[in-house]
């Protein structure tokens, strides 16, 4: 056991537990992120190309913007969620990807889809 400067006692057992608790927090918010990092697995029928900002050309913005989405059983995407990049470009990534259409499947699909914007292209 240690004193700490108030006169407390701290275990060593204590300290254990604590970090014990803390990576098990850590691992019930990452974990879900984790598996969320899948790419789609069906097949996408159509794609809209986002539109590059005005705002973000004149400051030559160049990034990447990550997309979760859950695709509905019809093949329509259900549900957009970013969750990474350029707060400048998102409202682009988030607009075109709502109109991309799956293949149809028995269940909802979810995964992160990538758009990469740089005005050279």
């Amino acid at each position: 056991m240690h004193n700490d400067e108030g006169g407390n006692v701290v275990s060593i057992r204590t300290l254990k537990n604590g970090f014990a608790v803390g990576l098990l927090l850590l691992t019930v918010i990452v974990a879900p992120l984790a598996r969320g990092q899948e790419e789609i697995a069906r097949k996408v029928k159509s794609k809209v190309a986002p539109l590059y900002p005005d705002l973000a050309r004149r400051m030559n913005i160049v990034g990447v913007v990550k997309v979760m989405i859950t695709v509905a059983p019809n093949g329509s995407v259900k549900d957009a969620k970013v969750v990474g990049g350029h707060p400048v470009l998102a409202n682009a990534a988030m607009d075109a990807v709502k109109k991309w259409r799956f293949e149809p499947g028995p269940q909802e699909a979810t995964g992160i889809v990538e758009f990469h914007f740089d005005p050279a292209q």
